[in-house]
C-alpha cells in the first residue's frame, strides 16, 4: 500500500501539470514533412546523383549561384566573360598581328623597290623594268596577304582548340569552352568559330562587325555571339 504526501487527504501522488500540446505546422503542399526526405520520381538514383562535380563546371572556378555572370544562376556554373575582356584579347591579337604584317609587307617592299631602283631612265627598257617592279611589288603584297591569311587562321584555328584561346585571350585571362561540357573544343568547332567572322568580313567588314557585336543581343545570360551558337562555346573568365 502506498502512502503519499501528509498534506495529500487522498494519498495519491501528485501528477505533474501537462504540458499544452504544440499545434503540429502543417507543411505546405507537395514539400516533404520536416525531418523526411522527399521521394524522387522515376528510377532510384545513385549516391551523390544530382550533386554537382567538385572544382566547378568542367574543372574550372565555379562561380556562386545568383550571381549576376553565373547563366540561370545554376551553382558551379562558370564566370561569363565580359566583353570588356573580349575587346581586350581582340585588341592584343590585332597589335600582334599589326606587327607581324608590317614586318612582311616591309620585307617584300624591299625586294621590289629594289628592283624598281635599278631601272635606268635613259635605257631603252625603262618602261618595260618599271612595269616589271610595280608586277613583283603587286606580287609580293599578295603573297603577304596570303601568308597573314594562313596565319590568322592557323593561330586563331589551332590555338583555340589546344588551348583555349589566342594569346590574346590568355592573356586578359579568358578562354573558350564548350557550352554543354566546359572542356576545350575541338578543331571542328574551332573552325566554325573562325570561319562565320571571315564570311561575314565579305560584306565591307560588316558582317563581321556584327558577329563580334552579337554577344551584346545574346538573352541566354552567356553572352555568345553569332559564331559562339553556331560552333556550341562560349567565353568563360579564369
Amino acid at each position: 500500500m502506498s502512502f503519499g504526501s501528509p498534506n495529500n487527504p487522498y494519498g495519491q501522488n501528485p501528477q505533474s501539470p501537462q504540458q499544452p500540446q504544440q499545434p503540429q505546422q502543417q507543411q505546405p503542399y507537395g514539400y516533404p514533412q520536416q525531418g523526411q526526405q522527399q521521394p524522387g520520381y522515376g528510377y532510384p538514383q545513385a549516391p551523390g546523383a544530382g550533386v554537382p562535380p567538385q572544382g566547378g563546371y568542367g574543372g574550372y572556378p565555379s562561380y556562386p549561384s545568383g550571381g549576376p555572370a553565373a547563366p540561370g544562376g545554376m551553382p558551379g556554373m562558370p564566370r561569363v566573360a565580359s566583353m570588356g575582356r573580349r575587346f581586350g584579347a581582340r585588341v592584343v591579337d590585332g597589335v600582334a598581328f599589326l606587327v607581324i604584317y608590317i614586318v612582311l609587307g616591309l620585307l617584300g617592299v624591299a625586294g621590289s623597290a629594289t628592283a624598281i631602283e635599278d631601272c635606268d631612265p635613259n635605257a631603252a627598257n625603262y618602261d618595260s623594268c618599271m612595269e616589271e617592279g610595280v608586277g613583283d611589288l603587286f606580287a609580293s603584297m599578295m603573297v603577304v596577304f596570303v601568308i597573314m591569311a594562313a596565319i590568322g587562321l592557323l593561330y586563331e584555328w589551332l590555338l583555340t582548340s589546344l588551348l583555349g584561346g589566342t594569346l590574346g585571350k590568355l592573356a586578359v585571362g579568358i578562354r573558350v569552352v564548350n557550352v554543354n561540357t566546359g572542356q576545350k573544343i575541338g578543331l571542328g568547332s574551332s573552325f566554325i568559330r573562325w570561319i562565320i567572322p571571315i564570311v561575314g568580313s565579305f560584306a565591307c567588314g560588316i558582317g563581321q562587325l556584327l558577329v563580334y557585336l552579337s554577344p551584346f543581343w545574346d538573352k541566354s545570360g552567356r553572352q555568345q555571339g553569332w559564331h559562339d551558337k553556331a560552333a556550341s562555346t562560349m567565353v568563360i573568365q579564369n
